[in-house]
């Protein structure tokens, strides 16, 4: 006999109805949350939904269309533009002369670039529209300012393994395709490893799963076919998103955290995610001298070293040597002094008056410079013993400023006594 394989995807036939059939977001959506206070009360404010793929944010949407009395209009930003939201804002001109609301679901809405989100400002504002925006990138840095100002901004968590099986049941259960073969297993806890916590993937891979097993009499949906279909598990890394971000600062954190393992883990997801292996070195590049510095001043050449050999050398084989730099880097002594040093001389410029060159350190290239005393009084270093002398050489106003505080880690410690013992008590080191 032959099965009718259904033309509409398991996850948008099992997407839910109602607020009770959803899985998840129960710090929004449980009782007295406030999306569900606005969902129930019909009372929906602009708001932009930030969260994972596949955690809720079109579906909340469309219950939202199906409980409420306003017109409702869905748009993707990867094909709309601003003449279709021109559109949609006249549209709500003319229902809001009939006391009636309109709500416009931009889904993606971090692909609109700024003019397209401009266009969105005054209707918002004035409520002529009630934006709902989905979105899995920050919007701190994907939306701007003046329309973040104007919507509330609710985050999704990612759905945890209970909201995944959950929906894997119900499925089977009440899918009307599913529940009527004969599903003798399913290996849940692979194939939501395998979904990478996305719940439109889960369901997607669970029919193509049952498909694939279609004319069998038991269907056993086990992690061998379930890697067979998958072939090769989602990595979860978007080189123009917020994970990009989240991954290389666990990577920078794990090895100014002297964790070698920990590098090597974040390194891999990136690598396996596609990302640009001189973005890696460049980053190395960085944190070698701001998280490392004079505790270990070879960690620098080492990484413009290893800058230039991924460079000449591309990948595959550039991972080795990429690793090679991530290890060492972790494993060497820390210092940021450095670091913190040019940012409390750059604070303190931007927060203070500009006070003028002392005489004695400006440059006295002509005869008038020198009759105006440039360069006057100033003590060459080489004329004095082990080439140093004790002066001023910043102006006089700030004599007593310190911005350069070396630590006691790795080779620090060298300069630490050395600038001790050549400043004794003027500086303190």
């Amino acid at each position: 006999m032959k099965i009718d394989i259904p033309v509409i995807p398991l996850a948008e036939r099992s997407r839910p109805k109602s607020i009770d059939e959803f899985k998840g977001q129960d710090h929004l959506l449980g009782d007295g949350k406030p999306l569900r206070i606005m969902i129930e009360n019909d009372n929906v404010s602009s708001v932009i939904l930030w969260g994972p793929p596949g955690t809720g944010k079109t579906t909340i949407a469309k219950i939202i269309s199906e409980k409420t009395n306003s017109e409702f209009f869905q748009i993707n930003a990867v094909s709309s533009g601003v003449k279709e939201i021109r559109s949609i804002i006249e549209k709500s001109k003319e229902n809001k002369l009939f006391q009636k609301r309109t709500i416009l679901f931009i889904d993606e809405i971090h692909r609109f670039n700024k003019a397209q989100q401009d266009a969105l400002l005054s209707s918002v504002e004035s409520g002529d529209i009630i934006l709902i925006g989905a979105t899995t990138e920050n919007p701190s840095f994907e939306v701007i300012p003046a329309l973040r100002s104007r919507v509330k901004i609710y985050t999704l968590n990612s759905l945890t393994e209970e909201n995944l099986r959950e929906i894997i049941n119900e499925a089977i259960i009440r899918d009307p395709f599913l529940s009527s073969l004969n599903i003798k297993s399913v290996d849940s806890d692979f194939i939501i490893y395998g979904s990478g916590g996305d719940a439109r993937i889960l369901l997607n891979l669970l029919e193509s799963t049952v498909i694939h097993e279609i004319k069998k009499d038991e269907i056993i949906v086990s992690k061998e076919l379930i890697e067979e279909i998958l072939q090769r598990k989602n990595i979860f890394y978007d080189k123009d998103g917020e994970e990009h971000y989240n991954v290389i600062s666990a990577f920078i954190k794990s090895m100014r955290g002297s964790d070698p393992d920990a590098a090597l883990y974040w390194m891999a997801r990136m690598l396996e995610g596609g990302e640009d292996p001189i973005f890696i070195a460049r980053r190395m590049l960085v944190l070698a001298s701001e998280d490392i510095g004079n505790a270990s001043p070879n960690a620098l050449l080492i990484a413009q070293a290893t800058f230039s050999a991924v460079e000449r050398v591309g990948m595959p084989e550039g991972r080795i040597i990429l690793a090679q730099c991530a290890v060492y880097l972790a494993s060497q002594p820390k210092s940021n002094s450095s670091y913190m040093g040019i940012e409390k001389a750059l604070a303190f410029v931007r927060n203070n008056k500009l006070f003028p060159v002392p005489l004695k350190l400006r440059n006295a290239p002509t005869s008038l410079m020198k009759n105006l005393n440039y360069g006057k009084d100033y003590r060459y270093a080489h004329d004095f013993d082990n080439h140093f002398v004790i002066d001023n050489y910043l102006p006089d106003e700030m004599k007593e400023m310190q911005f350069y505080f070396p630590s006691e880690n790795g080779q620090e410690k060298n300069i630490k006594e050395r600038l001790k013992q050549l400043w004794k008590d003027f500086k303190k080191y």
